[in-house]
Formats: structure tokens, C-alpha cells, sequence
């Protein structure tokens, strides 16, 4: 409900004994039953595709670093995806399943943004790791040691975990309108911060701040990355060489393009041009469909990774 529409503000906004309710694809019950099986169909294949992964990295005696960054980033998707798709297959089975607890929505919002930032952090230490051995390959050993492969996923996960504490915390310090009804399957910062009542642009600061630190910094490294990456390879002459070079960048790109396309679209423009029919159609893509993606892309472009699940099927066999 917009802020223009709020007769009254409610006094106990701030309890956390108060529940806000998910509207969710409310206006679809007639389907509820077909999305629930698309959703749940959907889901179990994206944690089998990652759960797949994980295991074939692990299984591994011999991880090279984009093996191990990979590792983690199934982790990450796994972990993502539990964070919003069991709730909303609740919401769609389940009367009562569409009311959230003030405490249980700040945690989903903090998780799903701590998730995503540790993702675009991730993203710009793979990067960094074909940036290595592609620009400097008689260092690439020296440099990506297995210490510093252990530092970056952790510092990553800090990272995003911090940024996300304080996004959250900022956003549920404000005032929600009394009907706490959220227009969206699931606590999305853009839906919270629509149903605040609060007419002025500075509750939109801490996203705008959090927009900087893990969407706008990151994706300018792995430009940079990408920049450099290119310009050694204009000094390649064989295109055999400038092939197998690009080869093992495709993954990556394609990742990274779809994290940050749909992430930018979704948290970098004005509250004015909300729209909740759009942002949950955005949004479903970027919580089911894109982890969906994930495994397929790597498993199908990335050489060392098919090499890993032949090896581990052959192992079962």
C-alpha cells in the first residue's frame, strides 16, 4: 500500500512480535497447484545440479583455484535458494503460510542480500584468478596459493554478510504502514522499503550505499579484469591461443552477466518506479532460474568440471 495511502502509522511497527503477510502470487490461486510443481520441479533440480558440483570439487584430490572459488559458489547458490524457494512453496500449499514474523523477514532479507553479496564478491576473486593465469601464468602458482584461495571466499562471506547487517538493520528501523501487507513472495528490499511509510528519499541511502558496495565496486573490477585480460590477449598470435584463452573466461562472463544484470535492474533505480508485478516476475528469474542456470553453464563450458563429473561417474560405475 503506498505511503500516500496510510491514514495512520502503526505505533508498534517496530515489535517483533508483529507479522507481515506475503502476498505473494495471490492473484494466481487458480494456478496454485501448476506453480507449485514448477517451483518445487525447478528447485529440486537446481539443488541437485549444485549438490552435484560440490561433490565432484570435493571428491577431487588435485583442486586447482577455480575449482575450489567454483566450490563455494554452488555452496552459495544452494544456500540462496533455501532461503526463499521453501517459504514460497509454503505460501502456495498452505493457508497460514503466507504470514512472516517480523524477526523471520528481517533474517530471510539479511541472508538474501548477505548470499548475493558474497556471490558478486566471489565473482570478482575469479576474476582476479583468470586474470592470473592468463596475464602472469609463470606466477599463477605463487600468486593463487592455497592460503589465499582459503582468504577469499571467507573474506567474501564477511564481506556480504556485513554489508547485508547493516542494509537490514536500516530498513527495518523505519515505520511499516499498518496493513503490513508485502506485494512480493518474499521480504525484497525494494517491496519493505515501498511499504514504509516515509515520504522522503533518505530511507533509499542504505540501499543506494549497499548498491555501491557490492554491485557497482565489484562489477568494476571484473571489468577491469576483463580489460586487461584483453589487451594480453591482443599480444596473442596464435587464435588457437586467444581461443582456448576465451574458452576459459565464457563461464564466468556468462554469470556474471546474468547476476548482475538482473541484480541492477532490480535495486538500482528510484522508488518511484516500483512496480511489484514486474519486480516479482524479475525476481523469480533471479531466485529460481538463474541458480537453475549455474550448474548448467559451468557444467557444459568449463573443461576441468566435466573432466571432474566423467571421473566421478566412472567412480559409481
Amino acid at each position: 500500500m503506498p505511503c500516500e495511502s496510510c491514514m495512520e502509522r502503526d505505533n508498534k511497527s517496530t515489535d517483533a512480535t508483529m507479522e507481515f503477510l506475503l502476498l505473494g502470487f495471490s492473484e494466481l490461486l487458480c494456478l496454485r497447484v501448476l506453480l507449485f510443481l514448477i517451483f518445487l520441479i525447478v528447485h529440486l533440480i537446481t539443488l541437485a545440479g549444485n549438490v552435484m558440483i560440490f561433490m565432484a570439487v570435493v571428491m577431487e584430490p588435485a583442486r586447482p583455484p577455480m575449482l575450489f572459488f567454483l566450490c563455494h559458489l554452488s555452496v552459495i547458490e544452494l544456500c540462496y535458494t533455501l532461503v526463499i524457494v521453501p517459504k514460497t512453496l509454503l505460501s502456495l500449499i498452505v493457508v497460514d503460510g503466507r504470514t512472516i514474523s517480523f524477526i523471520g523477514c528481517a533474517a530471510q532479507m539479511h541472508l538474501f542480500v548477505a548470499l548475493g553479496g558474497a556471490e558478486c564478491f566471489l565473482l570478482v576473486a575469479m576474476s582476479y584468478d583468470r586474470y592470473v593465469a592468463i596475464c602472469q601464468p609463470l606466477h599463477y602458482v605463487a600468486v593463487m596459493s592455497e592460503g589465499l584461495c582459503l582468504r577469499l571466499p571467507v573474506a567474501c562471506c564477511l564481506g556480504g554478510f556485513a554489508v547485508a547487517l547493516g542494509l537490514t538493520v536500516a530498513v527495518f528501523r523505519l515505520p511499516f504502514c499498518q496493513s503490513h501487507r508485502i506485494n512480493h513472495f518474499f521480504c525484497d528490499v525494494s517491496a519493505m522499503l515501498h511499504l514504509a511509510c516515509t515520504q522522503s528519499y533518505a530511507p533509499e541511502l542504505p540501499l543506494l550505499a549497499a548498491c555501491v558496495l557490492l554491485l557497482l565496486l565489484p562489477f568494476l573490477l571484473i571489468l577491469t579484469s576483463y580489460a586487461c585480460i584483453a589487451a594480453a590477449l591482443l599480444h596473442v598470435t596464435s587464435s588457437v591461443g586467444r581461443g582456448k584463452a576465451f574458452s576459459t573466461c565464457i563461464s564466468h562472463l556468462a554469470i556474471t552477466l546474468l547476476h548482475y544484470g538482473c541484480a541492477t535492474f532490480m535495486y538500482i533505480r528510484p522508488k518511484s518506479s516500483y512496480s511489484p508485478s514486474r519486480d516479482k516476475m524479475v525476481s523469480l528469474v533471479y531466485t529460481n532460474i538463474t541458480p537453475l542456470l549455474y550448474p548448467l553453464i559451468y557444467s557444459l563450458r568449463n573443461k576441468e568440471i566435466r573432466g571432474v563429473l566423467r571421473k566421478m561417474l566412472r567412480g559409481k560405475k
